[in-house]
């Protein structure tokens, strides 16, 4: 199955403007997905090509990337010499479930902090060893920004984890989620959750982005072999 994504902003006359598509590519040995700011090109070679999603073997841990280069293949400098490694925007990291459990998932999203401007610090990693991931594992979270999802109460009226949507999730999921920083639970940074068969509500604010919040997302769908 290689389903295509996408994302509309719904304005308040209700009204759907798109913003991003995203497809599972199929050839590839891990979960892979391409997004696109054209719905009708999702090549990577495409000028519409914004960035990818790209998990583990057990898809349990995924990183986010801009577009530009892949460090670990031969460089193609620019029109003007010079190279231009690809950004890393964020990693979602899925809690193994070792007991077979089968509660709410745990994630962790890291995210690049941001400047005192209000703009978000460019990770461009060289290697694997300086991407967000080999960092967070080594402990060196400088510039980086720690978010979890909130942890749903158990609802005996329902038999099921529940949270607070207030009224944007009309449907029970394992997908759905909030994403908060610990040092505010109160401050929603992200929320995604389904409203029927094929359709999910997606809200998100500062400090994401849209391409940031569609690829978490994005993450969501794949199957985690070690946490279900």
């Amino acid at each position: 199955m290689y389903p295509t994504y996408y994302l509309h902003l719904e304005r308040e006359d209700h009204k759907k403007v798109f913003l991003l598509a995203g497809r599972r590519r199929k050839k590839s040995s891990t979960s892979n997905y391409l997004i696109s700011a054209d719905p009708t090109d999702l090549s990577r070679d495409g000028e519409s090509f914004v960035g990818k999603v790209r998990s583990n073997l057990v898809g349990t841990k995924f990183t986010i990337y801009g577009s530009g280069l892949n460090p670990i293949k031969p460089p193609k400098p620019g029109p003007e010499g010079n190279i231009v490694y690809r950004e890393e925007l964020a990693s979602v990291v899925y809690s193994t479930n070792v007991l077979g459990f089968k509660g709410p998932r745990k994630m962790t999203v890291l995210i690049p902090g941001m400047t005192g401007d209000r703009e978000r610090v460019e990770i461009r990693p060289e290697s694997e060893h300086h991407s967000i991931l080999e960092r967070y594992k080594r402990g060196e979270t400088g510039n980086l920004l720690e978010l979890h999802n909130k942890t749903p109460v158990w609802n005996d009226e329902t038999q099921s984890y529940v949270l607070n949507f207030h009224g944007r999730v009309t449907q029970a999921s394992v997908k759905n989620f909030q994403i908060i920083h610990d040092n505010d639970p109160d401050y929603i940074v992200m929320q995604f959750g389904r409203v029927s068969e094929e359709i999910f509500t997606m809200d998100f604010k500062y400090p994401l982005c849209a391409l940031q919040a569609f690829a978490i997302a994005l993450s969501s769908f794949d199957g985690k072999i070690a946490c279900e």
